[in-house]
């Protein structure tokens, strides 16, 4: 086997910073782009090129003034995500010169990395480095573990056709679903989800009201909730629940795609309704469950090599890319993952 070549290391490199906090409508002008000096590592560090980052709709909500439970973007700072990359120079010798690995500094050509909070990736595991950013483990844990779908249920996923939802469709039916109902922003998009990712129908947001619409596409109610968008959404989902229904909540993009950009969604539920047909709900996050990307990438490998599950995403190449693809994730302009090759 021939030695691996790692590229020189440049003097300088490019770095997306927040120009300044969003509020109302993303725009470009909210970033710059940045040539700084290639950070040097320190021991206990990795310096890491990167090859792909993530856009995920928590960065919108990240990029205002609104209290979150997770750190905010700081205006004139580089902005951070989740991302893959080859290790680049190792002094503390953890890891060696071209590895692939994951790690949570996107939105720069290069970082320097805690060994901490870089996870080594089998580059034979998924067909490509980019595979490894998809959101599916989130759709196949809160499926499995918090909604715990079983042979025949009725599922329903808010957002279908984001990053989670879009997988959270193939999964359902993996797990034995019997009908899956899916929601989305436009008939286009609804199309794709019926023909392409596994949902058996769809309701589109104002196309009239979501509890109408979701009766007509779930005659029998729903089982399993797998929530992503929170808002009027979650309530015409209570309203149609079986009992025993189990509702896994991972997102709240109603708000975060939002004018506000905010991580607060309010609504009212009918604990009546909660209490008389025993619906359970339960929040999920990926952060809670450190052993699931490597469940993930086992599943996600089988399926894609099988051919029995695909990956939605858009790509869009260099990073002065990545403020546009971040905006268009706002708009809802695409399917699947958002993704930037650098």
């Amino acid at each position: 086997m021939s030695p691996t070549v790692v590229p020189a290391i440049p003097a300088v490199h490019r770095e997306v910073r927040l120009a300044d906090q969003a509020e109302g409508e993303l725009t470009a002008g909210h970033f710059t782009v940045v040539e700084v000096p290639v950070p040097v590592p320190e021991p206990g560090q990795v310096l890491v090129r990167t090859r792909v980052m993530a856009v995920t709709a928590a960065m919108r909500t990240q990029m205002t003034k609104v209290p979150l439970p997770m750190p905010s973007f700081v205006p004139g700072q580089a902005l951070w995500g989740a991302a893959v990359g080859e290790v680049v120079a190792a002094p503390g010798g953890g890891f060696a010169p071209g590895e692939l690995v994951h790690h949570p500094y996107g939105w720069r050509e290069f970082a320097a990395v805690e060994e901490s909070r870089v996870r080594r990736l089998d580059p034979d595991a998924l067909p490509t480095p980019a595979a490894h950013l998809s959101q599916g483990a989130t759709a196949w844990g809160a499926l499995r573990r918090a909604a715990e779908v079983r042979p025949g249920d009725t599922v329903f996923v808010t957002g279908a056709a984001g990053g989670v939802g879009s997988l959270a469709g193939q999964l359902a039916r993996r797990l034995g679903a019997g009908r899956v109902v899916g929601s989305t922003g436009s008939e286009r998009k609804a199309a794709r989800l019926r023909a392409e990712l596994g949902y058996d129908d769809t309701i589109v947001r104002g196309a009239g009201p979501i509890e109408r619409q979701l009766r007509r596409a779930a005659p029998g109610g729903i089982d399993v909730l797998l929530d992503t968008v929170g808002g009027e959404q979650l309530p015409a989902a209570l309203a149609v629940a079986r009992p025993d229904a189990r509702f896994a909540l991972v997102g709240a993009l109603s708000n975060q795609l939002g004018g506000s950009g905010g991580a607060l969604t309010p609504v009212e539920l009918d604990t009546g309704l909660i209490i008389t047909r025993r619906v359970t709900l339960r929040g999920f996050g990926l952060y809670a469950h450190p052993d699931l990307p490597q469940e993930w990438t086992k599943e996600f490998g089988q399926g894609l090599r099988e051919g029995s599950l695909t990956f939605p995403h858009a790509l869009l190449q260099g990073i002065e890319q990545a403020p546009r693809a971040l905006c268009e994730l706002t708009q809802g302009r695409h399917i699947g993952a958002v993704l930037v090759e650098l």
